[in-house]
């Protein structure tokens, strides 16, 4: 891990650990695991203040380039549950890819048990997009 933990900025972490309270996890076993596994992670990671925050660390509304191996690449968005919107690309942070991303940086590899199995992915780039103002409003 390029940080040595995952980095999180403090009202995004503050509103992810509400949603994942909230959503009592998911009735799917396999994103209930996944899950499991980010609130896990969420204990270890390093809480920073939005003017810290690393330019290439995947983040709300970061739009990331991945690559599992030769296999494929894609570039999603990582959004709040109530703005995912799959055919355009925006994955929301409580979906496996979601939680599997956030806090890892450019050139990271993620090991994550996805419903299609353990994967490997590479954090190819991370474009940051402007910051959800209400964000405020939803902690």
């Amino acid at each position: 891990m390029k940080y040595g933990s995952l980095i999180l900025e403090k009202k995004e972490y503050v509103y992810i650990k509400r949603i994942l309270n909230i959503s009592g996890y998911a009735g799917d076993h396999t994103i209930q695991k996944s899950l499991t596994k980010f609130a896990e992670e969420l204990k270890t990671a390093h809480i920073i203040d939005e003017e810290e925050m690393p330019d290439d660390v995947v983040r709300l509304n970061s739009i990331v380039t991945v690559t599992s191996g030769n296999d494929w690449e894609r570039t999603i968005q990582i959004v709040q549950p109530a703005e995912k919107d799959f055919k355009n690309n925006k994955i929301s942070i409580l979906t496996p890819m979601g939680a599997a991303l956030y806090g890892y940086a450019v050139d990271d590899i993620v090991r994550w048990d996805f419903p299609t199995g353990m994967k490997e992915l590479k954090v190819i780039e991370v474009v940051q997009q402007i910051q959800d103002k209400n964000l405020d409003v939803l902690i």
